[in-house]
């Protein structure tokens, strides 16, 4: 089994550094653009099925990648982004950062001291539904000799990467840093046994924009 695992492409929230989650944001022409790059950078491999976030921003993502091929696209609740709660729609960086937005803060500065705020979920649970998304598909027989892409979001994409290293220590969660918007991870499984064998690719010409909070 060969996983390519990609976040989607930019959305106008990612753009103003607002809290996403679970809201459910379109990609924005640059998104879109980004990913169709990927896309082109991508149009040699051979895909069998793809997994996709029911978030628009991934499945648009997704879709733009399979393009022209009669690939089956399967909607998958493990790998949603993170849920936010009451954060979602927050500014948390730039001149119209909230002032509210240092508690959220801590999930990028200090992810062990991280709290959900209402209605959001905790990084231990995204650990564990990512975890389980990948044991599931792995365990599948008739998956073995399959090329899958999945398309998810930054931080479901490090939770899955984590599992794959065996990184469960919470204040560790960003030790790679967030991934950029349509980067691709290639994991190769075999037996159960999974290992990354190239991290974070971009296949467009753009400058690669960091995530960065103040």
């Amino acid at each position: 089994m060969k996983l390519y695992i990609i976040r989607h492409g930019e959305t106008d929230w990612n753009k103003a550094r607002r809290v996403q989650g679970h809201s459910d944001i379109p990609l924005n022409d640059y998104g879109r653009n980004l990913a169709k790059q990927t896309a082109e950078g991508l149009k040699d491999t051979k895909f069998d099925l793809a997994y996709t976030s029911p978030l628009v921003r991934a499945k648009e993502t997704a879709k733009i990648i399979l393009r022209g091929r009669e690939i089956p696209l399967l909607e998958e609740e493990g790998i949603k982004e993170l849920g936010f709660g009451v954060y979602e729609g927050m500014c948390i960086s730039g001149s119209k950062k909230a002032p509210e937005s240092e508690e959220f803060n801590r999930f990028f500065k200090d992810t062990a001291n991280y709290v959900p705020a209402e209605g959001g979920e905790s990084i231990q649970e995204l650990m564990d539904r990512t975890g389980a998304f990948m044991k599931r598909i792995c365990a599948d027989e008739t998956l073995y000799d399959k090329a899958i892409l999945i398309s998810t979001h930054g931080a479901a994409m490090t939770a899955l990467l984590n599992n794959i290293k065996g990184i469960h220590e919470i204040g560790r969660f960003w030790n790679q840093g967030v991934p950029a918007n349509c980067a691709v991870t290639v994991v190769e499984a075999e037996h159960g046994n999974l290992h990354i064998t190239a991290e974070n690719l971009i296949y467009y010409k753009e400058p690669v924009k960091k995530w960065d909070v103040e």
